[in-house]
C-alpha cells in the first residue's frame, strides 16, 4: 500500500535567484534519504514561490521494504572446535547478527550469517525525514531570526506536511507542521487547510497561488507576448530575467508601460539597463527591431486597477532614465581619450596600484603576447588601447549602472571617433561575463580580454590572494575559465606559463617567491581545464594523460586531447605497453644524447635505427595532429623496443654504456612523449 506526501516550507520571501537551487536540492534530497531507507515511491515533484518550497511525493509506500543480506563471518575452522561445536567466536558473530548460532550457514570455508531486516512502518520515521529535508538545504547566505538558534535562508512561517490524510508531526525553530497553510498575501482569503497532498496544487490556484514554477513561466511568457501583440511589438525576452520574474510572484499578470521617446536618443544600452537590471521590466521592439517607448513588466496579482500600477512603473522608469539622461550628458563633455590621467586617482587593487598602473600593464602584456604570437598589430594601436580601455570605468553612467562597464566605453568610443575596431576591443575586454557567455572575436578584443584577466588573476596571486572553495571575491575562477575558452576557441598557442612569469617581472614581485606563484598559477588554471575536457565529454584517462607536463597551452592541450580521443589511440594495446616498460625504465632521465660506437649488441643498434627512421616522420604527424599516422609510425618501433628490453641489460657493469643505453631508452621515450603521460592511459 502506498500514500501520497506533502512537504511544504513557508518562510518569508526567498530571494529569486536562490529558488532553483534549493528546489533542485530539496527534489535530489528526497530521492537520496527514500533510497537509503529504503522507500519505494512512484515519483518526485518540487514547485514553491517566493514564500514557499513544496514537495510532493506519489506513491510513497507505508513500509520500509525488508531488507536482506548474507553477512560474512569468522572461517569454519575459527568457528567451530574439533567436535563440531561453535566457539565463542561463532557465537559473539550471531549474537551481532541477532541470530542463533544454529541459524549459521557454512560455504567456502567461511560462516554466513543470513538476515532480514523487517522494515519499519513509515509514518514513523516521516517526522526525522521531514526535519532532515528541511535543515539539508543550503543557500549562499542564511540568517538567525528572534531567539532562534536554526539557520535559514529566511524565517520559518509555517509547515504543512501530509501523508495521506495525516499529518506528519514535527517541530523546527518552534514552527509546527500541521495542515494549514496561506494565501496570496493580498488576493487571498487568509489561512486555509489541505485535506490531502493531491488537492494541493489546485487548491491553492484557488486562492491566487500558481505554486508551479513552470506554470507560471507559461501564464507570463504567453501573456508577454500576448500584450507586446496588442501593442505592435515583440518582446526582447531575456531568459536570466524570466527565470528571476518567475520567482518574484506567486499569481503573475502581465502589464504595458510607457515613456517619453525622447529617451530613445540615449544608446540603446542606457535604456534598456535601467529597464531590465534595476526594474525587471523587458524591452519592446517594432516589426524593425528598433526599441519602442514602451516596456513590459509582470505584477503579483490579478488585472484589478492596472491603469494605477502601471502609471506606478512608468513614473520609476522615468526617474531612471531621468539619470541615465543626465550622466549621459555630464559624459559627453568630455572624451575617453580625456580622461586617461584621472585613471590615476582611482585604485585598481591593493598593492597592484592604479587603473593607469593598470593600464600601462595591459600595454605591456599586450606587446608581449602579439610578439608570442606574431600579429599583425602595431605598437601604437596597442598603446592607444590600452590608455582608452579603463577610461569608462570613471563616467557618471557606468558609475551609476555598473553592468555598462565596457557597453558605454563601446559607445562613448564610437561618439569620440575612435576606429570601430577600438571601440569593440574595449567593449570585449569584460567577456565572457558568465558561463556561456560569448566570447571576444576581434583581435584587439582578443589580446585586450586576455590581458586584463591574466594581469589581474596574476597580480592576484602574486599577493596571496589564491580562491577557495566558498570564496572568489575577485572572480577569479570565472576569469580563469575566460582565459582558456578564448585561447582554445582562437586557437592561440601561449604557454600561460610564459605570460605569468612576464607579469611578475612586469609588477616587481620578488624573484624568490616567482617560481611558486608560477606553480600555483599553473596548478589552478590546469584544475580549471580540467574541468572543460570533462564538460566537453573526454575520458578521464585522456585528460590525466594531456594534463601531465611543464607547459600549461590550453589550445594546444585541447588539440591533443581532441587528437588521442578519435585516433582511440588508447586501444593501441601493444604499443602502449612497449613504451610504457620504456617510461618505467627512464622515469626522470632526460639525456638522450647516442654514442653508436658504444653499442655492444644487436638489440641496441636495431632500436637506435628504428628511432632515426622514427624521428625523421613523426614531426609531421604530430604538426597537424594527426594521431592515427603517429600510431602507425610509432608502432615501427615496438618490435625493436621488445627485443631491447627483453634481451639487453640495461645496469652495465661499465659505466658509459650503461648511461648510452639509458640515453637511448629517453630518446625512444621522446618519440610519444609529445602526446602526453601515456601511463596514464592504461
Amino acid at each position: 500500500m502506498s500514500k501520497d506526501l506533502l512537504l511544504e516550507i513557508g518562510t518569508e520571501e526567498i530571494p529569486a535567484h536562490y529558488m532553483p537551487s534549493a528546489l533542485k536540492q530539496l527534489h535530489e534530497g528526497a530521492a537520496d534519504i527514500f533510497a537509503k531507507n529504503h522507500l519505494d515511491y512512484k515519483d518526485i515533484r518540487t514547485v514553491g514561490t517566493p514564500r514557499r518550497l513544496a514537495l510532493l511525493v506519489t506513491g510513497l509506500a507505508e513500509k520500509q521494504a525488508d531488507v536482506s543480506s548474507k553477512n560474512k563471518g569468522p572461517s569454519v575452522k575459527i568457528a567451530f572446535d574439533a567436535d563440531g561445536n561453535p566457539t565463542q567466536a561463532a557465537m559473539g558473530f550471531a549474537r551481532g547478527q541477532h541470530i542463533d548460532v544454529s541459524e549459521l550457514v557454512t560455504e567456502d570455508g567461511y560462516v554466513y550469517a543470513d538476515v532480514t531486516v523487517a522494515g519499519s512502518e513509515t509514518k514513523a520515521l516521516l517526522p526525522e525525514i521531514m526535519k532532515r529535508l528541511v535543515s539539508s538545504l543550503a543557500f549562499p547566505k542564511s540568517m538567525t531570526w528572534g531567539n532562534e538558534d536554526m539557520r535559514f535562508v529566511r524565517p520559518l512561517r509555517w509547515f504543512v506536511a501530509l501523508f495521506g490524510t495525516e499529518v506528519v508531526p514535527f517541530e523546527m525553530a518552534h514552527v509546527v507542521s500541521g495542515r494549514t497553510t496561506r494565501g496570496h498575501r493580498f488576493l487571498g482569503t487568509g489561512d486555509f487547510d489541505i485535506q490531502a497532498p493531491g488537492e494541493y496544487v489546485d487548491l491553492l490556484r484557488e486562492h491566487y497561488i500558481i505554486v508551479d514554477p513552470e506554470e507560471r513561466r507559461d501564464m507570463i511568457v504567453n501573456g508577454l507576448h500576448a500584450v507586446a501583440k496588442k501593442q505592435g511589438g515583440h518582446v526582447v525576452m531575456d531568459e536570466e530575467l524570466l527565470e528571476e520574474v518567475v520567482y518574484l510572484v506567486e499569481y503573475p499578470t502581465p502589464l504595458y508601460g510607457c515613456f517619453d521617446t525622447d529617451y530613445l536618443e540615449l544608446p540603446e544600452a542606457a535604456v534598456i539597463t535601467p529597464m531590465k537590471d534595476h526594474q525587471r521590466y523587458f524591452p519592446l521592439r517594432d516589426s524593425e527591431d528598433r526599441l519602442m517607448n514602451m516596456f513590459l513588466t509582470v505584477r503579483n496579482g490579478d488585472d484589478y486597477h492596472l491603469d494605477t500600477v502601471r502609471h506606478g512603473n512608468e513614473r520609476v522608469l522615468r526617474a531612471r532614465l531621468d539619470d541615465a539622461k543626465f550622466f549621459f550628458a555630464e559624459d559627453r563633455k568630455k572624451s575617453l581619450a580625456d580622461r586617461t590621467e584621472d585613471l590615476k586617482r582611482i585604485v585598481f587593487q591593493d598593492g597592484l596600484g592604479t587603473l593607469f598602473d593598470k593600464s600601462q600593464r595591459l600595454a605591456a602584456i599586450m606587446t608581449f603576447l602579439t610578439a608570442k604570437l606574431d600579429l599583425p598589430v602595431e605598437e601604437g594601436e596597442i598603446k592607444h588601447l590600452a590608455d582608452l580601455a579603463k577610461t569608462d570605468l570613471l563616467t557618471q553612467m557606468v558609475q551609476e549602472f555598473t553592468e555598462l562597464q565596457g557597453v558605454m566605453g563601446r559607445e562613448y568610443a564610437l561618439l569620440d571617433g575612435e576606429e570601430p575596431e577600438t571601440a569593440e576591443a574595449v567593449f570585449e575586454q569584460y567577456l565572457p561575463r558568465f558561463a556561456g557567455d560569448e566570447l571576444p572575436h576581434t583581435t584587439l578584443g582578443l589580446l585586450l580580454s586576455l590581458a586584463d584577466k591574466f594581469d589581474t588573476i596574476t597580480g592576484s596571486f602574486s599577493l596571496g590572494l589564491i580562491p577557495t572553495g566558498s570564496q572568489d571575491p575577485f572572480a577569479l575562477r570565472r576569469q580563469t575559465i575566460g582565459v582558456l575558452n578564448i585561447l582554445i576557441d582562437a586557437g592561440w598557442n601561449i604557454n600561460c606559463d610564459e605570460v605569468f612569469a612576464y607579469i611578475l617581472e612586469v609588477l616587481g614581485t620578488d624573484r624568490n617567491k616567482r617560481e611558486d606563484v608560477i606553480a600555483s598559477l599553473h596548478d589552478y588554471f590546469a584544475l580549471r581545464l580540467k574541468n572543460i575536457l570533462q564538460d566537453a565529454g573526454f575520458d578521464y584517462h585522456i585528460i590525466d594523460c594531456v594534463l601531465q607536463g611543464d607547459s600549461m597551452n590550453a589550445a594546444e592541450i585541447v588539440k591533443r586531447a581532441t587528437a588521442l580521443r578519435d585516433s582511440e589511440f588508447s586501444t593501441q594495446e601493444e604499443l602502449l605497453q612497449a613504451y610504457t616498460r620504456v617510461a618505467n625504465m627512464v622515469k626522470d632521465a632526460q639525456n638522450t644524447d647516442v654514442d653508436d660506437t658504444l653499442f655492444e649488441t644487436e638489440e641496441e643498434k636495431a632500436l637506435y635505427a628504428a628511432c632515426l627512421a622514427v624521428e625523421a616522420e613523426l614531426p609531421q604527424a604530430y604538426a597537424v595532429y594527426d594521431y592515427r599516422c603517429a600510431v602507425e609510425i610509432l608502432g615501427r618501433a615496438v618490435s625493436a623496443i621488445n627485443n631491447f628490453l627483453d634481451n639487453v641489460l640495461v645496469m652495465h657493469e661499465k659505466e658509459a654504456v650503461k648511461n648510452n643505453r639509458m640515453n637511448l631508452l629517453t630518446r625512444t621515450l621522446g618519440l610519444i612523449s609529445p602526446v602526453g603521460d601515456i601511463k596514464k592511459l592504461s
